[in-house]
Order: structure tokens, then C-alpha cells, then sequence
């Protein structure tokens, strides 16, 4: 085991966050969970796995740079779908010129993979803009960043039609589309923690698995054990949703994610990496038996 850290992770209590935090606990680092509201259930929960909940907000600095006193590292990452590109951005500046002055020794930041390639897409570019502030502020930073996440079949916006016995998602059958499951992106950070200054000044795109929406169709099949057809999602209709959301699956479909998922995987074997069928198999499914209020 390397040396015990001591680390702060914002957006503690959401996906990403969460799972950072907890892999970091159970690697047996210490963490300072930082939250709007420290009194959720998913705080709390935090709390009872041996994180210490701080109150925070990252468009607050001092707020920020009293939750990292005594850390020795901070994971910082953004949510563009709830505070909109442009306040992501800033609260992402605000964060890590926090970090700086609070003297933080490894600043690890969450991007998306691919976002430093000039996509145009809207919550790809607000990332990179955090990225370029993180790369020129003088102090030890890594960047991590992830390629779609497993989890989105049973996010709030998929989980309707799956119940119905479909995968609905806005590409070709065939294409394929790079993904990664949440707990590999805690399990990676939790690698960067330890490794520290061999990662300094490094980013890095993360994925666990390639397949298209056709494979991924099957797979649920298996793991669900009831059939799950595959049907693609017209532009126009997610356009209508979203223009954010419409240009990256014209990017996915144009370009998509690239990442040598091999090498990857053998640089950072002690992320102990999951196919799309190992995550399905492992899910508790008995959500689609719940009903949507209980979602």
C-alpha cells in the first residue's frame, strides 16, 4: 500500500464523486467529502463509510479552500447538466485557484475524453476551458478523463423505454461507442492518488469497453433475462431535447472516443477494469420492477 492521503472530493455525493470517494476509502486514504448538503441521505451515507462530510460550494472559494486544509490532494470535477456549460466553467476555476491557494500537493481533475480535441461540443468545450485554467496554474495536476458512462442505460432519461423492453439511444445500431463503468473511474483515480508524481502533468482518456448498441442490446438481454431490442433514436428528436446533447451524438457518430482501451488497461492493472457484460451482470436489475416515482 502507498502512503496514506488525505484527499478531497468534490462533487462527493453524486455519481462520479461517489464513487471516487468510496474506492479512495477502500484503498484506506482519507476523505474529505465536499457537498452542498451535507445532511442528504447520500452524505450520510458517506459518513457512515468513514469519509468526513464538509460543507462546500465551488463557486464559493473560501468555502473551498476551508475544506481543503490539511488535504494533501483534491479530486475536482464539474456538472454541466445541472449548473449549465458556462457556470461550470467558472465554478471549475473557481475550485482549483482555491486549491492553489490552499496549497493542495496533486490536483486531479475530471474532463471527458476527447474534450481537448476541438469537438464543439458544448459540455465538452466548458471542461477543456477548466483544463487549460488547471494546466497553467503552476501546481501538480493530472487530468482524468472518462468516456461515457455504463450507468447512463439506467439513468433517469433511459430507464422508461428499458423497463419497456428497449434500449433507446441516439445512433446506428452498428456503431460502436466507447463506455466506462463508475466504479472504474473511482478505481482509477483512486490509482492516480497513489502514484502521484509519475502522473503530474499527465491526462489521461479512460475507457473499459467498446461495443455498439446492437452488442450492448444483447448483453442486457442476457443480464436482464427477458428480451431488450435496440432502437435508435432520431437527431431531430434528441435535438429537440437538447442542442448540447444533439451535437455529441453527431460527434459519436462522426468521430467517437479513441482511446487504446488495451494500453490502457495494461498501464493501470490494478484498476481491476470492467467489460459492459461484467457490469450488467453485476447490476441489481430489480430497478425495472420499481415504479417510476420510486426512481
Amino acid at each position: 500500500m502507498s502512503t496514506k492521503r488525505n484527499v478531497l472530493v468534490t462533487g462527493a455525493t453524486g455519481q462520479q464523486g461517489g464513487a471516487v470517494a468510496h474506492a479512495l476509502l477502500a484503498r484506506g486514504h482519507r476523505v474529505k467529502a465536499l457537498t452542498r448538503k451535507p445532511d442528504s441521505d447520500a452524505a450520510r451515507q458517506l459518513a457512515s463509510a468513514g469519509a468526513d462530510v464538509v460543507a462546500g460550494d465551488l463557486g464559493d472559494a473560501a468555502s473551498i479552500v476551508r475544506a481543503a486544509g490539511g488535504v494533501d490532494t483534491m479530486f475536482l470535477m464539474g456538472n454541466s447538466y445541472e449548473a449549465g456549460t458556462e457556470e461550470e466553467t467558472r465554478q471549475g476555476i473557481i475550485a482549483a485557484d482555491a486549491a492553489k491557494a490552499a496549497g493542495v500537493g496533486h490536483l486531479i481533475y475530471s474532463s471527458v475524453a476527447d474534450a481537448d480535441k476541438k469537438t464543439g461540443i458544448p459540455h465538452f468545450e466548458s471542461k477543456y476551458l477548466v483544463e487549460k485554467h488547471v494546466a497553467g496554474l503552476g501546481i501538480p495536476y493530472t487530468i482524468s478523463a472518462p468516456v461515457a458512462f455504463m450507468e447512463n442505460i439506467v439513468a433517469p432519461w433511459s430507464i422508461g423505454a428499458l423497463r419497456q423492453g428497449t434500449y433507446a439511444f441516439a445512433l446506428p445500431a452498428k456503431r460502436a461507442l466507447q463506455l466506462v463503468a463508475l466504479t472504474d473511474i473511482g478505481a482509477f483515480v483512486a490509482a492516480l492518488v497513489e502514484r502521484r508524481d509519475d502522473v503530474f502533468g499527465k491526462r489521461f482518456d479512460i475507457a473499459g469497453d467498446e461495443l455498439s448498441g446492437e452488442e450492448q442490446a444483447k448483453i442486457l438481454s442476457q443480464a436482464i433475462g427477458r428480451p431488450i431490442d435496440y432502437q435508435e433514436i432520431p437527431i431531430a428528436a434528441a435535438r429537440q431535447q437538447s442542442e448540447d446533447a444533439a451535437l455529441m451524438f453527431e460527434w459519436f457518430d462522426r468521430a467517437g472516443y479513441d482511446v487504446n482501451i488495451a494500453a490502457l488497461h495494461r498501464d493501470f492493472p490494478d484498476v481491476r477494469w470492467h467489460g459492459f457484460a461484467d457490469w450488467a451482470r453485476a447490476f441489481d436489475w430489480s430497478i425495472l420492477e420499481r415504479t417510476s416515482s420510486e426512481t
